[in-house]
């Protein structure tokens, strides 16, 4: 009697190669561990960036609303708004997870 084929993380039952599930994962192996690691660097950054936001968000947007090189107009919705910011932290980490929960190195 033959075992069945060990699965990838993530894969479910008769899921044996990651490929198959998400094509445009197999795309962005064909750039070499660079993609992979600059996707992986972007994930940490909105991990970190959103767990601050999460923990503090009005010392964290008070840093951003003024003289911050352009990131004013980006941080003005979360201004004296910190739930605003929170909820956008909680998106912003389970973007950065699923971010890097699709790399395959």
């Amino acid at each position: 009697m033959t075992s069945p084929p060990f699965h990838r993380e993530g894969g479910g039952p008769g899921i044996t190669d990651v490929a198959l599930r998400d094509p445009a994962l197999l795309r962005s192996q064909e750039y070499g561990p660079w993609a992979s690691r600059a996707a992986e660097m972007a994930a940490i950054f909105m991990v970190g960036d959103g767990l601050i936001g999460l923990l503090q968000p009005r010392r964290h947007v008070d840093l951003w609303k003024d003289d911050a090189l352009g990131t004013e107009k980006l941080v003005a919705p979360f201004v004296d708004r910190p739930g605003r910011r929170r909820l956008y932290a909680v998106v912003q980490i389970a973007a950065g997870l699923a971010l890097a929960a699709r790399q395959k190195r």
